[in-house]
Formats: structure tokens, sequence, C-alpha cells
């Protein structure tokens, strides 16, 4: 996973974020739907909605709530270092008290079904990929268009990756798998810098964009590349 965990570091990781994860109600949705006899609860969140090249990618999160005191430093991935991201990401997958799927759709398909569907279908993906049925989905957002994912018993939650753990957790899954698919684009295609930027529109992307024109992970039908048709 190119991360360094030592024994030591881990243990004194459990100690620290143990203290008083409870007060932050991280897992106050998943308490209440347990109460109320939902016993496989699915946080879903995706990364790679605004970048103008690559797949988006989505995940899926059980987890068994009662063992994960120490995972108080989990949330939104995009308020997370990237070393912190990665240490998380290796310690959410290897948790035994944690299950998780990821979905990829490329930026053809996104080209071809837009970015908000293509997201959908890459949670759909995800939770083929969990290999456990969930009974109830946690999903981060205000509105849902696939019919598979609202066939689940369901919750829309408006910023769910700083509110719900297993969102929080989906999110830091779904971002460094992205990062780590980027990273390889960087090598295969350098001269667009993608292992900075990750495909986002920064200034540095848009510069080689200009100079090199899109190159074939590139999705054409977002506005910016527009000019290249």
């Amino acid at each position: 996973m190119g991360v360094d965990v030592q024994m030591g570091e881990f243990h004194e990781f459990v100690l620290v974020l143990s203290k008083y994860i409870m007060k932050q109600g991280f897992f106050q949705e998943e308490r209440k739907l347990r109460k109320k006899g939902y016993k496989c609860i699915v946080g879903l969140d995706e990364a790679g909605r605004g970048p103008l090249a690559g797949p988006v990618i989505a995940a899926a999160v059980w987890a068994r709530t009662s063992n994960l005191r120490f995972f108080k430093e989990v949330k939104d991935s995009k308020k997370l270092s990237p070393a912190k991201r990665e240490k998380l990401f290796f310690l959410l997958t290897k948790s035994k008290n944690i299950r998780w799927g990821t979905g990829r759709v490329s930026e053809k398909t996104i080209d071809k079904i837009n970015i908000k569907n293509a997201a959908e279908l890459a949670m759909e993906k995800s939770l083929a990929g969990l290999k456990i049925k969930p009974d109830f989905l946690l999903v981060d957002g205000n509105h849902l268009n696939s019919k598979k994912l609202k066939a689940f018993n369901h919750k829309l939650i408006v910023k769910g990756d700083e509110k719900v753990f297993s969102c929080a957790a989906a999110s830091i899954i779904a971002k460094v798998t992205r990062d780590k698919i980027m990273d390889r684009y960087g090598k295969k295609y350098p001269q667009y810098g993608f292992a900075k930027h990750k495909g986002y529109p920064t200034g540095l992307h848009k510069l080689c964009l200009k100079k090199h024109g899109p190159c074939k992970i590139h999705r054409m039908s977002f506005k910016p590349l527009h000019r290249f048709d």
C-alpha cells in the first residue's frame, strides 16, 4: 500500500483516537437504524465528479460500529492530507470490522450518460463489490436517479461524508483508489501532470490542455473540453 504502519504507531493511533470518538455523533445514523432492526447498513460516496479526465470511483462501506472507536479521524476525504488519507485507507481496508467495495465508471461512459448517472452507476458497482446485501443505504447527496439504488431502503444525507462514519470511510476509500489510478495515468501520459492534479481543472492542467490538447482519458462532454471537438 505504500504506507508504513508500525505496530507501536498503530496502538498509539488507537489510544489517541478512542478517547472521544463518540462525542462526534459519527455513528448516530447507524445506531438509529440498528434500533429499528436494520443490520447491514452501508454508506456510499464517490470521488471524481469534478475532474476533466479519468474515471469516477464510488465506494460502499459496512462497519461493525461497536468495534471502531479508534477511527475518530475518519472524515470527509477532502479535508484530509494525502498522507492521512493513505494511513486511514490502509487501516480501513485492513480492518476486520469493515467490509468495502469499489466501483469504477470510465470517462467514456461519463460522456455517454453524464457524470451524475455515472457516479450512481459506480455506486451500484461498489455494492456488487461489497459481496453482502445491504438492508439500508446511507447515501451522500440530495437526489438519486438510479432505480437500483432507490430499490433499497435508503436515506440521502447532504454532506454525509462529514456526518456519517460509513459515508466518510467510503469517501476515503474512493478518493485514494481514484488517486492511485490517476497516478498510473500520470506515467502513461506524463505531459499532463495527472499525478499532481488528478485530472481536476487546475491552472497546470489547463496549461497542459492548451499545449497538448486532450488525451484518451479526457471527458469530452465537460465544458472546458468543448473547444477541442
